[in-house]
């Protein structure tokens, strides 16, 4: 039967495509990859792998990829987008550095590995952590409800989008203290009130571009005051706003890359557009979930990421002949992380509802035959 169903899907793939549901790094629009390939090898004479940072060339690339940020967003004037390198990892030292002021005391909500991460960093950097709100007892598969922030607190964090258990706020939380947020795996997914924030941080690699920049979005008003003794100059938001993200080399492709990919992102209805096709290829994948008796979903059904989606099957005995469908089905990437199990489908911007549908449609035809 398995040797059928993967020959099934084989032949209705004719131009062997791939469908990539990695977590990451991200997929781009193919227009974006070809754009941006043409610029490793010409870009105004050079490769954009050669050129000077500081020729005027990439000074307007980095300003157009800033700006497009300023209208995907809706960023309000009193803010400053910055480009710049380390990824979300050191964006937890950065933020709780940039954020720490006299009370040297944070508020933070753990939903999973990178909360946990964010939570560790501001630790070893000297914050004093308040975990208000925490979904680990079970096993990140909810975000936590009913809770009660603290208010003397220099700031609260938490992580809009849990890549690894396939959770998501649906919400920005209503505290009273200045509010951080980790957003490197849905932001430019759906519209956001920026003005809510002093700090949004972001990994390029999940929605953005690739993997080398990390965008920051700064309330200006926070910038250099600092009561942290420990400040090198690069982890100071200040200096980069004050250089225009060019305080040292930036990471010169990633940042190209990214503006192409803002640019096709405006072209193609905004983030209002890219909210609309995400919504669409959710449902339709966690619809099968719910439907089909093979499978199960891992989250509380209100807290379920658009981003990332979580499922197992029934039974693990069927996993063998599951696997081999759907990657002869040219599926890529589908594997569960290892604190959760199963299965797990990222489905960022540039994913297309058709790759959506030849998996519910390898889950639909499994579970037909099954039968």
């Amino acid at each position: 039967m398995a040797a059928l169903l993967a020959a099934f899907f084989y032949n209705h793939n004719p131009h062997k495509m791939k469908h990539n549901f990695g977590a990451g790094p991200c997929i781009l629009p193919q227009n974006v990859f070809k754009e941006a390939a043409a610029g490793v090898l010409d870009f105004n004479g050079l490769s954009i792998l050669e050129i000077s940072h500081r020729s005027p060339d990439f000074v307007a690339v980095m300003e157009e990829a800033q700006d497009l940020v300023k209208k995907a967003l809706n960023v309000p004037e009193g803010y400053s987008v910055l480009f710049l390198q380390g990824g979300a990892s050191l964006g937890f030292t950065i933020t709780a550095l940039n954020m720490m002021r006299n009370n040297k005391k944070a508020g933070y909500i753990n939903t999973g590995t990178w909360a946990k991460g964010a939570i560790g960093e501001a630790k070893a950097v000297g914050i004093d952590v308040n975990v208000f709100a925490s979904s680990e007892d079970q096993n990140f598969s909810y975000i936590p409800k009913g809770w009660t922030a603290p208010e003397d607190v220099d700031y609260i964090h938490y992580t809009s989008n849990n890549t690894i258990f396939g959770t998501q706020f649906q919400d920005i939380p209503e505290v009273n203290a200045p509010l951080v947020c980790d957003m490197s795996s849905d932001i430019f997914s759906k519209p956001v009130d920026v003005s809510k924030f002093d700090i949004i941080y972001a990994g390029a690699q999940k929605n953005m571009g690739p993997a080398g920049a990390t965008l920051f979005i700064v309330k200006d008003e926070i910038l250099g005051k600092s009561t942290s003794e420990f400040m090198p100059k690069y982890l100071n938001l200040k200096n980069h706003v004050d250089k225009g993200s060019m305080m040292n080399t930036p990471p010169v492709f990633s940042v190209y890359a990214s503006m192409l990919n803002l640019r096709d992102l405006m072209a193609t209805g905004g983030v209002q557009g890219a909210a609309d096709r995400n919504k669409a290829k959710a449902d339709a994948l966690y619809a099968e979930i719910d439907n089909n008796p093979l499978f199960k979903g891992t989250t509380a059904v209100e807290d379920r990421s658009k981003m990332n989606v979580t499922f197992l099957l029934n039974d693990d005995a069927a996993k063998e002949e599951f696997d081999k469908i759907w990657n002869d089905a040219g599926i890529v990437g589908l594997k569960g992380h290892r604190s959760v199990g199963g299965y797990r489908a990222s489905m960022y911007n540039a994913l297309t509802l058709d790759s959506v549908k030849v998996l519910t449609e390898v889950m639909n035809e499994f579970a037909r035959v099954k039968a």
